[in-house]
């Protein structure tokens, strides 16, 4: 096996958590944002997985491989996009977000075997430290923002587990996701809802300067009659707002929780994103609406259906449940923290 101190990222990420000035990596042959720039303009179907330095990049060739995978009509999908799944949720994205050029024309094109999983797993590097996070402060935030940011600092994100800039992998992937907006907005009318859902989900972490995907996800909730995907929808358009503050959203938020006559699902996603794009007391009215609505079957349906809600869950506690106690009851006891104590004591 490799030793990892001989990956050529290594002297990078270790000067730069000595303290080196990140500009000077900055647009370099270690720079994911970069190679993704270089990536962008091509055409990602026929291009060769070896024109792409995977190598300098942590886990760089397990992700070649998986892109091959799923590339080959023959080949199951799964295993590839586990490991994407799982370089994100162990905050080793940098390798994950150099894929993304590559999985947006499969999860485009309605005929590819593996389009469902390509989308599935497209977004994950273009959010970071969000596996857990339930609050009104965290959730549905996006730390870093080109427009706004020095394009080489940390932007909010700090290192990944490899010492990678984590800040970088995010903007790779948010860039690589923003270039392909127009590719992916059709997405949002597919026959399928879990194609729907999982467009809404990607369509969040996109630059959206003129308002494009915003005003498509509204439209898509005009027109939507499955409540998961009104849910997603709902979630989508805080999130983006989030990163692109509109006071409108607020209100029309706060008017989908406040419908009685909508579905529990999107209501539910109403409030948890009304929640996250302000910080007014949360109404007794809502309080009440997400404890009588929020119960253990509807919080486990839509963890299934709802990325959000998946990312969100900790330990025995499915993310709706774990955002109704983060957002609106913070004196109840976590019970991750519970569970660590009680193992933490046999132990003793």
């Amino acid at each position: 096996m490799k030793d990892w101190r001989t990956d050529p990222t290594f002297a990078m990420c270790g000067e730069a958590a000595d303290g080196a000035d990140l500009a000077l990596f900055s647009g370099g042959p270690f720079d994911v944002r970069a190679v993704v720039a270089g990536i962008l303009p091509e055409p990602r179907l026929g291009l060769d997985l070896d024109a792409v330095p995977w190598g300098n990049f942590r886990h760089g060739h397990e992700v070649r491989k998986a892109i091959h995978l799923l590339r080959a009509d023959g080949e199951p999908g799964v295993d590839a996009t586990g490991v994407l799944w799982g370089l994100c949720a162990n905050d080793s994205r940098a390798a994950a977000a150099l894929a993304v050029p590559f999985l947006i024309p499969m999860a485009v094109d309605a005929h590819h075997p593996h389009r469902a999983a390509a989308l599935a797993v497209l977004s994950g590097p273009a959010r970071a430290r969000h596996h857990g996070v339930a609050s009104r402060e965290a959730l549905l935030l996006h730390r870093n923002d080109p427009r706004r940011d020095a394009p080489d600092t940390h932007d909010g994100y700090g290192y990944e587990v490899t010492g990678y800039p984590a800040g970088w992998s995010v903007a790779a992937a948010r860039a690589a996701i923003t270039n392909d907006t127009s590719a992916l907005l059709p997405l949002l009318g597919d026959s399928d809802p879990t194609v729907r859902v999982d467009a809404a989900y990607a369509l969040a972490t996109a630059a959206d300067p003129d308002h494009t995907i915003r005003t498509a996800l509204a439209s898509g909730f005009a027109a939507e009659g499955d409540a998961m995907v009104r849910a997603a929808l709902l979630l989508a358009t805080a999130e983006i707002t989030r990163a692109d503050p509109h006071p409108p959203i607020v209100t029309w938020l706060r008017e989908r929780w406040h419908d009685g006559a909508e579905a529990s699902e999107a209501r539910l996603a109403a409030a948890v994103g009304w929640l996250c794009l302000t910080d007014q007391p949360a109404p007794e009215e809502l309080r009440r609406t997400v404890d009588s609505l929020a119960d253990d079957e509807r919080a486990h349906a839509m963890e299934e259906a709802l990325p959000w809600m998946s990312a969100a869950s900790g330990t025995n506690e499915p993310g709706l449940l774990r955002c109704r106690r983060c957002m609106l009851h913070p004196e109840e006891p976590d019970p991750e923290a519970v569970l660590w104590d009680s193992l933490l004591e046999q132990l003793r």
